[in-house]
């Protein structure tokens, strides 16, 4: 199938590794153009080198709230244009209920939400017919992840703020998704298995409760995102997509 991305130009945030990085790779591989950007110049540097042509990079801070319009201009400096952003964050820390701190929560709402929020308020406010904003969030957007209570108090809201501008941009032909990822093999995953004392038994037993029973892999979750952002899913708009190997326990 082709996806229609030769030659569109998309921003993806957190993209020197883990989901965002694969996301790239896989629009890249469909003849996108992309910037990338993450907080560091030299893992940003990395990154664009290691992607190849058809990548470009800016170092950015997404609690910054300059950062969006800095992404968006370069974006069209760089490539001539701009047809979408995929919005990556990394995880907000770990912990239960009594354990995170105030420092912890606010942190994370600058960069999970806030920062967030700025991003695709700045997309929508340039974004044409065909446009298209993108949402890496997690499964935590529907059920509860144990140890990740920072994450299942801030990713619904955010789906619902994407919910909401997905309904507000419809009729300008501009579409919203997001992607809900639950046991992807990345750094942060393995990072959040170790936590338990014997990563390789958090693994098994997590894989156990997959119906696939395996972690995905960070390329079946960039291609999927690849998908969503292309001209061949300009009819979805508004959904939340688990990326979860059937995990979710809903329909």
């Amino acid at each position: 199938m082709d996806l229609g991305l030769k030659d569109r130009v998309y921003v993806v945030t957190g993209a020197t590794r883990g989901l965002g990085r694969a996301s790239a790779e896989a629009l890249l591989a469909e003849g996108a153009q992309v910037l990338v950007t993450g907080r560091e110049e030299n893992s940003v540097a990395e990154a664009v080198a290691e992607l190849g042509p058809g990548a470009a990079g800016l170092a950015a801070d997404n609690t910054d709230p300059e950062t969006p319009a800095r992404l968006i201009a370069e974006a069209r400096a760089r490539f001539g244009g701009f047809d979408g952003i995929l919005i990556s964050v990394g995880g907000p820390a770990p912990g239960f209920a009594a354990d995170n701190t105030d420092e912890q929560w606010a942190a994370a709402f600058d960069t999970v939400f806030l920062g967030a929020v700025r991003l695709a308020r700045a997309a929508a406010g340039t974004l044409g017919e065909g446009g298209v904003i993108g949402f890496v969030l997690s499964g935590s957007v529907h059920e509860p992840i144990p140890g990740l209570t920072i994450s299942n108090g801030l990713r619904p809201g955010l789906a619902g703020f994407a919910k909401s501008l997905a309904n507000d941009l419809g009729p300008r032909g501009v579409r919203v998704v997001g992607l809900l990822p639950s046991r992807i093999d990345t750094d942060r995953v393995r990072s959040l298995d170790a936590l338990s004392g014997d990563a390789d038994a958090a693994r098994a037993a997590n894989e156990a409760t997959i119906p696939l029973r395996r972690y995905g892999t960070p390329e079946e979750f960039g291609r999927t995102a690849a998908f969503l952002l292309s001209p061949a899913a300009s009819y979805l708009t508004g959904l939340m997509l688990p990326v979860d190997g059937g995990a979710r326990a809903g329909f």
